[in-house]
């Protein structure tokens, strides 16, 4: 693990597996996890022969907890420092739930710097709460509950919030790593980043995705229903949707196996 600074010198964790490899996958996490989300995707990619980096988002993991800064636009702006320093190109971009909102900023944002393929994971696009371009996302009120919630006792607020992450219910174990995990966040990143998902919207940014894009998206998902996959194929040329049947939103265990195979034949496919 090493830091890369931002644009604002906070310090972004990131973590390089395989360094030599010449195919290069760089990894964002969701809400409110850290990087350690994909431990179950690293062996096959590996494997498959790919450089994989992944980060901490500011204000989870090991990078740095800010004042300010939760927002896609400034997420989107660390992870663009990271790829710039690293002088990456042609490489694939996949983020998962809030970590598939940030990275469809950044296709906006940067118009896709060095993007070669792009990966949709119950990704909370084009908008986590309902609005006039997606009816089927969170409702606001509820949105409000869980942030009152979280304000007064963050660790209730995790413990819901994973209990509606599987559609497969996982292991008593399994449930307290991801537990541990998402306490782990720090209050501020998120708490703040919980407020971008309720206010922000990244519908428009999804016309500036040219590249190929593979929307892989539980039909069970009850945080990103799966109409919202429907929605991105819709919007973003060049797309293809991956639907798992019996996935829930915490798709990259819930049907693991199927899901790396799927993800890694798309990425090989025409390369």
């Amino acid at each position: 693990m090493f830091y890369i600074p931002s644009s604002d010198n906070a310090n972004i964790a990131v973590y390089e597996l395989n360094p030599r490899a010449d195919k290069t996958i760089v990894l964002v996490h969701g809400w409110p996890l850290s990087h350690k989300m994909f431990e179950y995707q690293l062996p096959d990619l590996i494997q498959a022969g790919y450089r994989v980096i992944s980060i901490d988002l500011r204000g989870f993991g090991a990078s740095d907890v800010t004042s300010n800064g939760y927002n896609y636009n400034q997420f989107a702006t660390d992870l663009y420092y990271v790829i710039y320093a690293l002088n990456l190109m042609n490489f694939d971009l996949l983020g998962f739930s809030m970590g598939g909102a940030i990275v469809t900023r950044y296709m906006q944002l940067y118009r896709g710097y060095g993007v070669r393929k792009l990966c949709l994971c119950d990704a909370a696009v084009p908008s986590y709460c309902k609005s006039i371009n997606n009816p089927y996302g969170q409702t606001i009120e509820a949105t409000n509950q869980l942030i009152e919630l979280g304000y007064k006792d963050r660790p209730a607020l995790n413990e819901y919030f994973g209990g509606i992450f599987f559609y497969k219910q996982p292991s008593k174990p399994f449930k307290d790593w991801m537990q541990n995990l998402n306490n782990s966040a720090s209050g501020l990143g998120e708490m703040n980043s919980l407020i971008a998902l309720r206010d922000e919207s990244t519908f428009k940014d999804l016309k500036y995705i040219s590249v190929p894009t593979g929307i892989f998206h539980g039909k069970e998902d009850k945080i990103c229903p799966f109409p919202m996959a429907e929605i991105m194929h819709k919007q973003i040329q060049n797309s293809t949707v991956f639907p798992f049947e019996r996935s829930g939103h915490g798709i990259f265990y819930d049907d693991k196996e199927n899901f790396n195979k799927t993800l890694i034949q798309f990425l090989e496919e025409k390369r």
